[in-house]
């Protein structure tokens, strides 16, 4: 029988992420990619904005901060000066697709050879659960009382769906750590997205659908079949592009 253990990609710190929530199991996931591929002792992440914006203490790999949305900007200047690092950027969906959807389409339409984790949660969540970019039709949040779409807000934007169209992207996935199945899927796609920028095929971006029991006012498990029942109909998984 195999033996569990933390990877020693990852921190022995205490989360500060509330209980239920999908981030750890996406760090867990990014974090043993990183080791299974021997890239730790080349790899800068780029921490968010957001609920994420502390992952730098969890990380145990070369880390840096920017102002909120500009990841994939960063991570450009990164790459372009030292194009050896494996330069990775993990964002939520009101750093990626609100105040930096310009940075984020842009990166991905210059085909920048980086790797780009976004975990769409449909809600702002550091910040108290505002309606985001991708906070589904209908769904109630602080800033949409009457859910989303009442009062002309329009649909949730779809990011993998946005970017297909570029020429410079080479892979896109939506994932979701909902099950184990899906943690499973959610992981070989992180796994292929850093391949890709080993092997110098340009921009590739996996979406994570992920838990916010704190910001929904659900219990951990309703979070659950709020992802596995709603958020998948909305945000279907599956790979939109590839390249490779």
């Amino acid at each position: 029988m195999p033996t569990l253990k933390r990877t020693e990609v990852l921190t022995d710190v205490r989360t500060h992420y509330c209980p239920g929530c999908g981030h750890g199991i996406a760090h867990r996931l990014v974090a043993e990619v990183i080791e299974e591929l021997g890239i730790r002792e080349r790899t800068i992440a780029i921490a968010p904005v957001g609920c994420a914006v502390l992952m730098y203490d969890y990380f145990n790999c070369d880390m840096t901060e920017c102002a909120h949305g500009r990841p994939p900007a960063m991570a450009t200047g990164i790459k372009r000066v030292q194009p050896d690092k494996i330069v990775f950027t993990y964002q939520g969906d009101g750093d990626l697709a609100a105040i930096g959807t310009a940075e984020t389409i842009h990166a991905a339409n210059r085909g920048e050879n980086i790797t780009v984790i976004f975990i769409n949660n449909a809600i702002y969540g550091m910040t108290g659960g505002q309606m985001a970019p991708t906070t589904l039709t209908g769904m109630r949040s602080t800033t949409s009382q009457d859910g989303r779409g009442k009062h002309g807000e329009g649909p949730p934007l779809k990011v993998c769906e946005l970017l297909r169209s570029l020429d410079g992207v080479c892979y896109l996935e939506r994932t979701a750590v909902s099950t184990p199945k899906d943690v499973n899927a959610a992981k070989r796609a992180i796994k292929k997205a850093f391949q890709n920028q080993i092997d110098g095929k340009g921009f590739s971006l996996v979406e994570v659908l992920s838990m916010c029991p704190t910001d929904w006012k659900l219990s951990t498990a309703q979070s659950v079949d709020f992802v596995n029942n709603e958020m998948k109909e909305a945000f279907p998984l599956g790979v939109y592009k590839d390249k490779g």
